[in-house]
């Protein structure tokens, strides 16, 4: 991901943490080795508490100090309630249906809802070694992921399905779009 984004790999993480209050909870799914606590919300005192059906990456997490949880989001089941659920680039693992999963993580939600998303996608190069590799590194352990979103498919999914206020805006490098959808 760092030579993909290159100076803008944490641009992410720092949106994100300027949306969280110091002293919160924090639900990250599909965390990965847990980038945005160690470098972002270790120093804001959140409790903070990933999950990914990545065991390495959890251990990876619960090394630094932070709670992990190994859970398979694909199971219908609630989640921990916390202040913030956050899931990073990693939405697109739940398509062509996400919505279950997106109802599931606002209900566990209690100040708002973050989701980062890339629009800009490798995975649609026309080159052939890169539609090759990708599927590669961005399987999470499950098997290949194949479908991404576009910005107008994300905006139209997201933008328009909650009764809530919905904040949405491009980090920097237009790689991504972040959307805080807030709870009543």
């Amino acid at each position: 991901m760092a030579v993909l984004y290159g100076r803008h790999y944490s641009s992410r993480y720092r949106a994100i943490a300027e949306l969280i209050s110091p002293g919160s909870t924090v639900l990250d799914l599909c965390c990965g080795p847990g980038v945005l606590y160690r470098r972002y919300l270790h120093d804001k005192s959140v409790n903070y508490t990933g999950l990914d059906i990545n065991a390495k990456f959890i251990k990876m997490l619960v090394r630094c100090g932070a709670q992990g949880k190994v859970w398979d989001l694909r199971r219908d089941e609630p989640l921990p309630p916390a202040d913030y659920v956050i899931m990073q680039a990693s939405l697109y693992h739940f398509l062509p249906n996400p919505m279950p999963l997106v109802v599931r993580m606002l209900a566990a939600a209690r100040t708002a809802l973050i989701i980062t998303e890339p629009i800009r996608n490798v995975a649609d190069s026309t080159l052939p070694i890169i539609r090759w590799i990708i599927p590669l590194l961005t399987n999470p352990g499950v098997g290949p992921q194949p479908h991404r979103f576009t910005e107008q498919s994300l905006d139209s999914f997201l933008a328009g399905s909650f009764q809530t206020e919905v904040r949405a805006f491009l980090i920097s490098g237009g790689r991504e779009k972040i959307y805080r959808i807030a709870k009543d």
